[in-house]
């Protein structure tokens, strides 16, 4: 009895603590701190929503390469992680990136405001570089050929006459300028705003860079050394004093372009050029109306799972539908604490995953009534219906997760996020399942079943049917 009241206190306190993190109240802001990771901030007031139920944009970016080439090996898997980052660098709430193919990749961008400042983010090869214009005047937003990217200026051309780029001036078309430090010199960058509230990049040197930096630009105080990115200035300072450790880029930018190149200063250069190859935009209305249609469903098809086990079952049916109450608040708690981007395929394989949790119940509770007919205690009728159901509970939920695997695996190698999302809800669905049918219902029976009166009130609820 002590460790079925141990195990109770448990249960409560893990239900508690699961109710706490489903509410949709406001949470504290050390419980969001600590489940952040790096530049990925958290929000347990609400769930992540994917695009078919917020609204966004969805982009397909293909690698850039002269027809008959193929990236090389490990360069798409690595432009995918740079792109992650540039999109969590940007604040991009629930944003999915996944791999399509050899040379493709999806990225989709719930809830953005700006989707052109997102995706010029996301394709620019982020080539950094500090130039010495020997001389020429440089300003910003003009495009040069750099002796580290030597086709800047026919790259822009060629955007442009593709209709993706606005024109720019192109000054010195035939010069080349030297290119003194790359952005490989960099450790960190972030948008900050100065004394005056206009918006700069405060940047940090790497060790070596530390030394390097340091050098030229004591050789060249009260000269201009211009900030290059993927061959367009940024701007074109005056060296004011020696630097060594960090320093900053002034410009007139914008709050967007202020963090935009922040991030790609801070997650460098992607190791093969992207182009866009499509872009869609699903509206905010189409993602309200498929939420309630999923919440009305998926509260009908709990209720009638309640109605079910009560009628089969009587007490040891609302048992397990305690169980299944657990269940769901635990279901939802590790959604956000994933956390789990939710979709409408999503919530199908959550819902299905509810009635394979009442199967579960369903083994224990007739293996423990073929027990009671053979004349068995309740008591013991219940430790055997456990024990003898369990073999089949786990055969049932492995081959489950067997065909979730290979649906995750599906999805994501070929960007079929639907698939991929109703393998991971389910995943979750058929391993808690297991754990509330198997644990929690268990102890709630063992509790149930300490008075002599309880003990026959659930014999004849058994055996009656």
């Amino acid at each position: 009895m002590s460790r079925t009241t141990i195990a109770l206190i448990l249960i409560g306190i893990l239900t508690l603590v699961s109710l706490v993190i489903v509410l949709p109240i406001q949470h504290p802001s050390w419980m969001n701190n600590a489940l952040s990771v790096g530049d990925s901030t958290r929000n347990l007031d609400e769930f992540k929503l994917g695009l078919d139920l917020r609204g966004g944009t969805q982009v397909l970016l293909e690698a850039d390469l002269p027809e008959g080439q193929a990236p090389e090996e490990g360069a798409m898997s690595a432009a995918k992680t740079i792109v992650e980052n540039r999109v969590n660098g940007l604040g991009v709430a629930e944003a999915v990136v996944q791999s399509q193919g050899d040379t493709r990749l999806i990225v989709e961008l719930p809830g953005v405001n700006d989707p052109d400042q997102a995706v010029n983010t996301l394709r620019s090869t982020g080539q950094l570089e500090f130039v010495d214009p020997a001389g020429s005047t440089l300003s910003q937003g003009m495009v040069i050929n750099t002796t580290n990217r030597p086709t800047a200026a026919a790259d822009l051309q060629a955007q442009i006459d593709a209709g993706s780029a606005e024109p720019a001036p192109i000054p010195y078309p035939d010069t080349v300028f030297e290119t003194v430090m790359t952005g490989d010199i960099l450790s960190d960058a972030r948008a900050v705003r100065d004394q005056y509230s206009q918006w700069e990049i405060s940047f940090q040197l790497t060790n070596d860079g530390s030394d390097q930096f340091y050098e030229y630009t004591r050789n060249h105080v009260g000269d201009v050394l211009a900030i290059v990115l993927d061959g367009r200035v940024l701007s074109a300072p005056v060296i004011q004093s020696a630097i060594r450790d960090s320093g900053v880029i002034n410009g007139t930018f914008t709050t967007d372009e202020a963090e935009s190149l922040a991030v790609q200063m801070r997650y460098g250069a992607l190791p093969v050029p992207l182009q866009v190859i499509d872009i869609r935009t699903i509206g905010a209305s189409l993602g309200h109306d498929s939420v309630d249609a999923s919440l009305k469903a998926g509260i009908l098809g709990v209720l009638a799972v309640f109605v079910f086990m009560l009628a089969m079952y009587r007490f040891p049916g609302l048992l397990a539908d305690a169980a299944l109450a657990i269940y769901i608040l635990l279901n939802l708690a590790l959604y956000k604490l994933i956390p789990v981007t939710m979709t409408l395929a999503g919530i199908a394989g959550f819902i299905l995953s509810i009635g394979m949790a009442v199967d579960a119940n369903i083994l224990i509770f007739e293996r423990m009534k073929e027990e009671l007919r053979v004349g068995r205690s309740i008591r013991l009728a219940v430790e055997t219906g456990f024990s003898r159901a369990w073999p089949a509970i786990r055969d049932g939920n492995l081959s489950t997760l067997i065909s979730c695997a290979v649906l995750y695996w599906f999805g994501n190698n070929f960007g079929a996020s639907v698939v991929k999302g109703f393998a991971v809800t389910l995943t979750i669905g058929v391993l808690l399942s297991m754990f509330t049918a198997v644990v929690i219902t268990r102890t709630f029976m063992r509790a149930f079943l300490s008075s002599r009166g309880a003990k026959v009130m659930a014999s004849r609820a058994m055996v009656d049917y």
